[in-house]
């Protein structure tokens, strides 16, 4: 009798071990014996590698380079019936993005029908078929912030898991799930932190918090390329990463989405259900389910005695997390958090406990593994819910109003709004011809109005219906003022567009903007050519004007000629000046204006009929900026990070990065316009700076780098202090529970505030009556004994958000923006981030004044 012994060892091990009595097996079964090789070869040779075997080190013993999680991914998927890998396009640095979706085989032969079946669930669709054996979709993103870094080493683990490590019950999980993975959102960042991590270990790790392996240099590796967070870009989309990202996800819209992350290696882990505020739109059954959720993890944690935390500290507010957007897109989104930031391979605990990467791994793969099982278990009433929550934003859409106007003021605000809404899906058109009665935004007043052909109308009475009034509603609702980021964001104070919302419903009647093709009367020889600068995009013509080498002045009165009124800020083109240096001048002109669809207006005559005429003092030439930004340990990444990205990649502008260091030896020739991000400067900065701002540069100063000039000389800038009958609070009173409750009267976690400005200065050209800035700080100036006082508080200014009751009062007067002539050059003050986030589009054409116009 022969005997065939095949043991199969558990499937991490990834062998099979067969023993039998080779020489009489083949004598007896020569043709039995060829065949049960070739099958037994063929097995051994389908066996995926464990990320252990196919990386060569055992996983957390070691960073995984972006290229090799990748290569793992493409790996696992080879001749595998169970995986299909999604490329969703690259980073700023040409790294790959890509997400792996794992399910049944069954599943995965019908992916793209279950795609289109889920993709008609949150479009409301009629007439889609029974959700009874749709799977459920759950997405699971990794590392988001480059530097916590555990999480994509996660991500390969659980990849293998669910692919090849099969058993009974992760194949019954799989038949009514559909699993995403998304190993790295953030290659850019990750490959910054891991490459200076690896270059500074030693030959063990070392796990004293003090060692240099536990400290990043500045910028450190949570930003992506240009120094943004990924985590707060979802609704925004201003970086590549989440742009392609986002296009993906909406294909998708999955039940469930999980970012992992993590924080402070002190931390217990943290999992759902979520923190105080939870913004009123999200449903009872979203914050139920996370209680499940949260439930099913513990249960795990549990066991092995792992410490965590719920219900602190992550709220459901700021729409542009990786579980406030989901949740505001009919999914149940959530964050997981482990402790690690800055823990390298291994690091000892505030508790005297040594946390390995290892540990954190472990941490990351347990609730990512709960979490799918408790989908699974809950699958078919997921989708049923999901299917439901759409449906209702149809039929009964949330909050008091259910439609907001944007009023058609000005087309170039309009469409950047538009373009917005639709990378969200929202739906939006333009036009009717009514008298209504709306709240409107500037005056915070319930006023009648009359709607025009471009006005943009958003009914809704639409599948995306929460995102849209998260992100219109005039304010939002918060219980609890301890929120984690700004708690107003409302797009007609963003965009600086006049917005009425109104509680009927209004539909428009046009699916597009009307374009009015402007008659402009021909001049053979003009005097010159008058250019309105009405938006941030028209800021592309006066780029291309001098990039052709072609002189250009400014208004800084206001004129009327030919008929036409132009208001301070109109750039000008004085043909007679140009012809002398640029060959073919007119031709040039028509060239650029058909290049940047921008109308540049033929003047005949210098003679004007209001104003002062062209051959005034008040039309002086506009300097060519050459620009620099200050970047550094010191610095805020952020900051630096936002007016780089916004010179190379809206602008296209060149743009130099300086350290601290060079601002000593600055050279006009080279560079005449210094950006100075929100941050901590040398004691010593305005010595460094005088001479060179003397002799014709100019300065941008943002947020705190405010805080290096104050009261030294040259600069004309004094703090505002608190005043003098400031709120009195009785801390004896408080409980120790209450202890918090004094900071929160000094905070203001991002506010709006509308900005009385001076329409005449260049700083403030084409902004209109009001700016709405974001203020995060209460910091604010005494106005400028000079005439440069360019945009005001007063006692009226606040709009939305949250401020505590000191902060209030301290904000009820005083500069925020000025501007400060000293010498032949200037200082322009901005104490609020105009650029933040890239998002804050109406500061974005404040900013561009700064640079372009104020000279």
């Amino acid at each position: 009798m022969v005997v065939l012994n095949i043991t199969l060892k558990p499937r991490q091990e990834e062998f099979i071990i067969f023993t039998f009595n080779i020489k009489l097996f083949f004598m007896k079964y020569p043709s039995l014996a060829l065949f049960l090789f070739i099958v037994f070869a063929y097995q051994a040779k389908a066996q995926k590698k464990s990320p252990d075997s196919y990386l060569g080190y055992e996983l957390g013993s070691h960073f995984t380079p972006h290229e090799k999680v990748i290569s793992y991914f493409k790996y696992l998927s080879e001749g595998d019936q169970n995986i299909r890998l999604i490329p969703y396009g690259k980073t700023y640095e040409g790294r790959e993005l890509m997400v792996a979706v794992i399910s049944s085989k069954e599943n995965i032969q019908n992916l793209e029908e279950i795609r289109k079946d889920n993709l008609a669930l949150s479009k409301a669709q009629k007439g889609v078929r029974e959700t009874k054996n749709q799977p459920a979709i759950l997405w699971l993103s990794y590392n988001v912030h480059g530097n916590e870094a555990s999480s994509t080493e996660t991500a390969m683990r659980t990849l293998f898991a669910l692919v090849e490590g099969k058993s009974e019950k992760i194949e019954s999980w799989l038949k009514n799930t559909i699993v995403i993975i998304d190993p790295c959102l953030n290659p850019d960042g990750r490959e910054r932190y891991v490459n200076y991590f690896n270059s500074v270990v030693g030959k063990e790790p070392n796990s004293d918090p003090m060692a240099r392996e536990h400290s990043e240099p500045w910028p450190g590796g949570r930003p992506n390329h240009y120094y943004f967070d990924l985590n707060r870009d979802w609704a925004w989309q201003t970086q590549i990463e989440t742009q392609q990202r986002l296009k993906l996800y909406q294909q998708w819209m999955p039940e469930v989405h999980v970012d992992f992350h993590e924080q402070s290696y002190n931390e217990p882990y943290y999992f759902a259900p979520a923190a105080e505020p939870i913004h009123v739109d999200i449903t009872p059954w979203q914050r139920a389910f996370q209680i499940t959720v949260g439930k099913n993890n513990a249960k795990y944690f549990d066991e092995n005695g792992w410490q965590y935390f719920t219900k602190e500290r992550f709220d459901l507010l700021y729409p542009s997390y990786g579980d406030t957007y989901p949740l505001y897109n009919g999914a149940i989104g959530m964050t997981y958090e482990q402790g690690g930031i800055g823990a390298g391979l291994s690091v000892v605990t505030v508790d005297g406990d040594t946390l390995t990467l290892k540990d954190r791994i472990d941490h990351h793969y347990t609730t990512g593994m709960a979490t799918v099982e408790t989908v699974s278990a809950h699958a078919g009433e997921l989708v049923e819910k999901f299917k439901g929550y759409f449906e209702k934003n149809i039929v009964s859409p949330p909050g008091i109003y259910k439609t907001y106007i944007v009023k058609a003021e000005n087309l170039g605000k309009i469409k950047m709004m538009s373009e917005l809404l639709a990378k969200n899906n929202i739906e939006f058109s333009f036009g009717t011809d009514k008298v209504l009665k709306g709240y409107n935004y500037e005056t915070k007043k319930i006023e009648t109005f009359k709607t025009e052909r471009n006005d943009l109308i958003v009914n809704l009475q639409q599948p995306r219906a929460v995102l849209a009034n998260v992100l219109f509603e005039p304010q939002t609702s918060v219980s609890d003022s301890n929120t984690y980021d700004i708690t107003a964001w409302a797009l007609p104070y963003v965009y600086g567009l006049k917005t009425y919302a109104i509680k009927e419903s209004v539909k428009g009647n046009y699916a597009s903007i009307e374009e009015k093709n402007e008659a402009i009367k021909t001049i053979d020889r003009p005097y010159a050519w008058a250019i309105p600068m009405g938006a941030m995009q028209d800021f592309q013509a006066l780029i291309a004007l001098q990039k052709a080498k072609i002189k250009v002045r400014i208004a800084e009165v206001g004129l009327t000629i030919g008929g036409r009124e132009l208001p301070s800020g109109t750039l000008l083109v004085y043909r007679t000046e140009n012809e002398r240096i640029v060959k073919g001048l007119s031709a040039k002109i028509a060239e650029i204006q058909k290049s940047m669809n921008k109308v540049f207006y033929p003047i005949a005559s210098g003679f004007v009929e209001q104003g002062k005429d062209l051959g005034s003092s008040v039309y002086p030439i506009l300097n060519i900026p050459k620009v620099a930004i200050v970047s550094g340990t010191g610095v805020s990444s952020q900051g630096v990070g936002t007016a780089w990205h916004f010179f190379e990649q809206e602008l296209k502008y060149p743009v130099t990065l300086i350290s601290i260091q060079g601002i000593g030896s600055l050279d006009l020739n080279k560079i005449n316009v210094l950006i100075m991000p929100d941050g901590s400067y040398p004691d010593n900065i305005n010595e460094k700076l005088e001479e060179w701002i003397r002799r014709g540069g100019k300065v941008v100063l943002i947020e705190d780098a405010i805080s290096a000039v104050v009261g030294k000389k040259p600069f004309d800038i004094k703090l505002k202090e608190a005043p003098k009958e400031e709120i009195k609070i009785n801390a004896a009173s408080r409980k120790y529970g209450e202890r918090n409750l004094d900071d929160l009267s000094n905070s203001i976690p991002g506010a709006i505030f509308k900005i009385e400005i001076d329409q005449s200065h260049p700083l403030a050209a084409g902004l209109g009556s009001y700016y709405y800035a974001l203020k995060t700080d209460s910091k604010v100036y005494e106005p400028l004994s000079s005439q440069g006082n360019v945009g005001l508080l007063n006692s009226s200014s606040y709009m939305a958000g949250v401020a505590g009751k000191a902060v209030m009062k301290k904000l009820d007067s005083g500069m925020l923006f000025g501007v400060q002539n000293i010498g032949r050059g200037s200082v322009v003050y901005m104490a609020s981030d105009v650029l933040f986030r890239s998002f804050w589009e109406n500061g974005k054409k404040m900013f561009t004044n700064a640079v372009f116009l104020v000279n």
